[in-house]
């Protein structure tokens, strides 16, 4: 709705709502002649409510294409072999057993006998004290006894002379075949000699080699 106004720039009331029935300005006595349009109100601005997201819809994935894979030929792993070349068999090889040295007895006038083990030792008479070590033939026992030494002799087998040999070692002499031994040196021992120890004929062997 139109409503009155003064409109005089100098007038306190320039542009002022006047009554509606004002012919002129109760101020100024200016006429009122100019209606100024009222301004209209804004309504207040309407507060809106967030927008919620749209609710989400499931989507199909799009169906993909039916792809046909391609036939492959079969692969042939078949091989053709070589036929197998025979050798004759290679016949073993023989190894010989280790060489022994043949058996050593001394058999005494009483029968009883007395062997060597091994290939070599001494001959001789068991010591009564603690700590050393008896002799490989032990005389211990026989008649006239104290005749032989502790060490009363040596033998080894020789694998050059294919045969025993042995060494005097005593201090009442050995007798080989009724014949002495000099002490130091090396005498074959046969099957079947005469083996003396001491010059009175008290112990006497015969010797055995097999």
């Amino acid at each position: 709705m139109l409503a009155n106004r003064c409109p005089n720039p100098s007038c306190e009331y320039f542009n002022r709502v006047l009554p509606n029935n004002a012919k002129v300005c109760p101020w100024c006595s200016t006429p009122v002649g100019n209606v100024v349009a009222p301004t209209p109100q804004q309504p207040p601005p309407i507060q809106q409510q967030p927008s919620q997201p749209p609710p989400v819809q499931y989507q199909r994935p799009p169906e993909q294409p039916n792809y046909q894979v391609p036939q492959q030929a079969p692969v042939d792993y078949s091989t053709t072999y070589q036929p197998r070349v025979s050798y004759p068999p290679t016949p073993p090889v023989y190894t010989p057993p280790p060489q022994r040295a043949p058996a050593l007895k001394l058999i005494h006038t009483t029968g009883r006998e007395f062997n060597l083990v091994g290939e070599g030792g001494y001959i001789g008479r068991r010591s009564q004290s603690p700590g050393i070590v008896p002799p490989e033939i032990d005389l211990i026992g026989i008649p006239s006894e104290g005749i032989v030494s502790r060490r009363h002799a040596r033998v080894d087998w020789d694998w050059s002379q294919n045969a025993y040999m042995i060494v005097d070692m005593s201090t009442n002499g050995i007798y080989l075949n009724n014949n002495p031994l000099t002490p130091g040196m090396q005498y074959r021992l046969l099957n079947g000699d005469s083996l003396r120890f001491g010059q009175d004929n008290l112990v006497n062997f015969t010797v055995y080699v097999g």
